[in-house]
């Protein structure tokens, strides 16, 4: 999904509201609406820079304090912003040291002012884009103490984050043990470069959580992408979660739907401590 005329790809309150988003005190109210993990661990949390081949990525990275399983995260449209750092740090409370990405750093440091912005910045990435800053982001945490090279990594992606995912994984398929999409953008086009022809390089197992209205729109989608994982005998997950709309996993999403993300959140989990053991 993630197309131009949706409106589904819209914050609580609207663009007007995105600079409160920004703030310390609206962060903490987005992290105290996610569920509390049991057993949390004590995590460490900062801002982050990587250089990678255009530029200087800036980053959020959250971790316990032993060396554990990393796990890439791929922002939605909205780039990196407080509901996705309280999203990585509640990961991280589950065991996992956490990389989430601004994927528009070649045009602005922080998250888009706008929608037009927003789609602006995505135009600008490709499929070639996406290689580069996966294999940059992967690099960079493997050189980190607290993530333990012995273990696979697991990516994550959310709206046009999916199709980054499915790259991700095929680009570095001997790193990267397990990957998730949440209502993503782009996993089936016909064009040459579309993320499921790319399944066949891939050895993680996989989690594609799709969105009820992007089932609608494009009800073949889902289809293709089984025949594919099965035809590349990859293991993979593939779900239409009814009555969840297109970006329900972020809380600061209009169409936040607690109930859908928790499920969402739980198979993710259970993904990752298979794969990622």
């Amino acid at each position: 999904m993630c197309e131009r005329d949706s409106s589904d790809d819209v914050l609580r309150g609207g663009e007007l509201s995105r600079r409160q988003f920004g703030t310390l005190g609206l962060g903490a109210a987005l992290a105290a609406m996610l569920p509390a993990v049991t057993s949390a661990a004590e995590v460490s949390e900062s801002e982050v820079e990587i250089k990678t081949a255009d530029g200087v990525c800036d980053a959020h990275f959250v971790h316990p304090a032993g060396a554990t399983a990393a796990v890439l995260v791929w922002p939605d449209i909205w780039g990196l912003r407080p509901a996705f750092r309280a999203m990585g740090k509640r990961l991280a409370e589950s065991g996992y040291a956490v990389l989430t990405v601004n994927p528009f750093y070649r045009s602005i440091k922080g998250q888009p002012a706008s929608r037009d912005d927003a789609f602006k910045f995505a135009g600008t990435l490709s499929a070639t884009t996406h290689v580069s800053d996966a294999r940059a982001f992967v690099a960079w945490l493997d050189a980190q103490k607290a993530v333990d090279t012995r273990r696979k990594i697991g990516t994550t992606g959310y709206c046009m984050g999916g199709s980054i995912v499915m790259r991700t994984a095929a680009s570095l398929p001997e790193r990267i043990g397990a990957g998730c999409s949440f209502h993503g953008g782009g996993l089936t086009t016909t064009k040459e470069d579309s993320p499921h022809l790319l399944i066949p390089k891939m050895k993680a197992s996989m989690l594609i959580a799709i969105a009820d209205n992007d089932d609608q729109k494009d009800p073949t989608s889902k289809d293709i992408l089984r025949k594919a994982f099965d035809d590349a005998k990859v293991p993979a997950e593939i779900e239409v979660y009814k009555g969840a709309n297109h970006g329900w996993m972020p809380p600061d999403s209009q169409n936040h739907n607690a109930a859908a993300a928790e499920r969402g959140w739980e198979r993710k989990l259970e993904l990752f401590k298979k794969a990622l053991a």
